[in-house]
């Protein structure tokens, strides 16, 4: 889907809220926004035919270094979302991808953030990004 404001491409995946999600006072915890995005990034990476699981099946991990969230609305028990996740900025052994979750009736914004990744191997020192993840960020439209 390609935003209206920047004309970026974002890819887009929905669900709804569990009831197991939302704290005492009815509202979506703040951390399981990093759930919402888990979810996002891995449909991205499935429905780019390169599934995490087989990354990992060929030696590579991609650890999570950088969370960066901003908040703008809450969401509650059983609303829907769409979680619009692209790939970002890319170096020699780091990725990004970046986040918007939208109320998936109202379309408002919940809130964006991104996540900063390490490429490493199974024993967890840091190697080059993998070449079927490079393909992905050099593929996905801008």
């Amino acid at each position: 889907m390609r935003d209206k404001t920047s004309g970026l491409v974002w890819h887009c995946c929905e669900m709804r809220t569990l009831y197991a999600d939302t704290d005492r006072s009815q509202v979506v915890y703040h951390a399981h926004y990093l759930r919402y995005f888990e979810f996002g990034r891995a449909s991205l990476m499935r429905d780019t035919a390169y599934a995490y699981k087989e990354i990992e099946q060929s030696g590579f991990v991609y650890p999570i270094i950088k969370v960066d969230i901003d908040y703008f609305r809450p969401l509650y028990y059983d609303d829907p979302m769409r979680i619009h996740t692209r790939p970002s900025h890319r170096e020699r052994v780091r990725l990004q991808f970046d986040y918007v979750i939208t109320h998936g009736e109202t379309g408002e914004i919940v809130c964006r953030g991104l996540t900063r990744h390490c490429a490493t191997n199974a024993a967890g020192t840091p190697v080059e990004i993998d070449p079927k993840t490079v393909r992905l960020w050099e593929i996905f439209p801008k």
